[in-house]
């Protein structure tokens, strides 16, 4: 964790944070063909100063937070790529330093202050089979591997000291599960993430349900919602506070829709800022964007939060 930061914990106590936008939209904006099952993560050993680039992009539109490009990082996508185990390992370490040295560099954006923080992006199991599995969950696998394949990863970015640990994506409240199981005694700071369908998680558990696990987690600091339509983010806050009394973290998708097929986003953007007060009002404390938003989505988010935006 940075020197002389307070912990994120304490500083969403204080206000709301400017989480940042969706990381591989703003790499494929500088020219980055990220059409490969590593996706981002492939910039961790081919550009990464193409990572940097990008998180300060979102530093300097607002952002409070930065997630690393680890969201695909896993040891199996890897070594499918001829990777061992030491080499994905440095490739973790790498992801939170490259965040870390954008954090170091960028200046605040206008009328900003306060220090900056790295989130350590975890994906779920869906994501290493690059399949479109995180949005539908059901895996067939039970609780207790779900957490040998994710406790590894966990121990490698643990040790990297990240300000907090993004348990993100996940589609099914038995991943959600083991996932705190797999970051309990890590001393890290996390938070855990679903993406939704509505009410419910994308496998068709209630919200309620798939949150209330995180209530007595003390390593977790938030809990949310992230990768789903803008319109769903209202009512899950609601219940992720009311069910877990800890803060709460958003940060869906621009309103688009993914056509895994064609292997594109369709329909208008439906991301309206002017929500933002709203979501802070019901218990949100980290906003910010997925897939679709951009840094100047999020420079319009900080404007929300500031009281200099729409809606306030």
């Amino acid at each position: 964790m940075a020197a002389g930061n307070p912990p994120l914990s304490a500083a969403l106590a204080e206000r709301p944070l400017v989480l940042d936008g969706g990381l591989s939209n703003q790499l494929e904006a500088a020219g980055h063909d990220l059409s490969d099952e590593l996706w981002s993560a492939r910039l961790l050993l081919e550009a990464p100063e193409a990572l940097v680039a990008a998180h300060r992009a979102y530093l300097a539109a607002g952002a409070d937070v930065v997630t690393t490009a680890g969201y695909q990082a896993t040891y199996e996508g890897f070594a499918r790529r001829g990777l061992g185990r030491r080499e994905t390992d440095e490739a973790l370490r790498v992801s939170v330093e490259l965040a870390r040295t954008a954090a170091d560099q960028e200046d605040r954006a206008p009328g900003r202050s306060g220090p900056r923080y790295v989130a350590a992006s975890v994906g779920p199991y869906g994501a290493m089979l690059a399949d479109g599995s995180e949005y539908r969950g059901r895996y067939g696998l039970g609780e207790a591997e779900l957490e040998r394949f994710h406790r590894p990863r966990l121990e490698v970015l643990a040790e990297a000291a990240p300000d907090v640990l993004a348990l993100e994506t996940v589609p099914d409240a038995s991943e959600g599960r083991a996932l705190l199981r797999a970051v309990a005694g890590l001393g890290v700071p996390a938070w855990l993430s679903y993406s939704v369908d509505g009410d419910r998680t994308r496998a068709g558990q209630p919200l309620a349900e798939a949150f209330a696990p995180a209530a007595e987690v003390d390593e977790v600091i938030a809990v949310g919602v992230n990768c789903c339509a803008p319109q769903d983010v209202a009512a899950a806050v609601e219940i992720a506070a009311r069910v877990t009394g800890k803060p709460v973290v958003v940060y869906p998708n621009s309103g688009e829709h993914w056509d895994a097929g064609a292997r594109a986003w369709h329909g208008p953007q439906g991301f309206d800022t002017t929500a933002v007060p709203g979501w802070v009002a019901a218990g949100a404390r980290l906003v910010g964007g997925c897939c679709r938003i951009g840094p100047a989505t999020v420079r319009q988010v900080a404007a929300a939060l500031d009281g200099t935006g729409p809606g306030r």
